[in-house]
């Protein structure tokens, strides 16, 4: 039996509460990380939950079209001490977030546009989009 044949069915995102556990479950992760947990600390003076709305409200946004979010991602991240590795790590510990939450269209959606959100934010900060991209199985998990 294989490892996609032994684990259970997941369910789809399909409503805010399941976009709050992803986000939530998220940034647990990003808050442990040795990488990423200090920039964002610094970066949201350690004031977590109001991050954690805007991020639920982004999120609602880009996937359940609740048009929550109304500001400007990029902005907001010009001036971070940030690398490629940064978005390499953000990208995989968010692909095996919904991955581990979530099964259907709506979180392949989710993968694709975090994978097109990391893209799009280091094109525009200017680092070259060759050496960063995550195991390319991460996008397939669950497909």
């Amino acid at each position: 039996m294989s490892d996609i044949e032994q684990r259970p069915q997941l369910a789809d995102i399909q409503n805010e509460e399941d976009i709050a556990q992803l986000v939530h479950t998220f940034y647990a992760k990003v808050k442990d990380d040795t990488l990423l947990g200090p920039v964002f600390e610094k970066a949201i003076a350690g004031n977590w939950g109001p991050h954690l709305d805007i991020m639920c409200n982004f999120w609602s946004t880009m996937l359940l079209y609740s048009g929550r979010y109304k500001g400007d991602t990029m902005s907001k991240h010009m001036s971070l001490p940030i690398d490629p590795r940064h978005f390499s790590q953000w990208l995989t510990l968010f692909l095996g977030t919904v991955d581990t939450l979530f099964q259907g269209e709506v979180a392949d959606n989710a993968k694709a546009r975090a994978g097109n959100i990391a893209r799009i934010m280091q094109s525009m900060m200017g680092f070259s989009l060759n050496n960063n991209q995550p195991d390319p199985g991460l996008l397939r998990h669950n497909s």
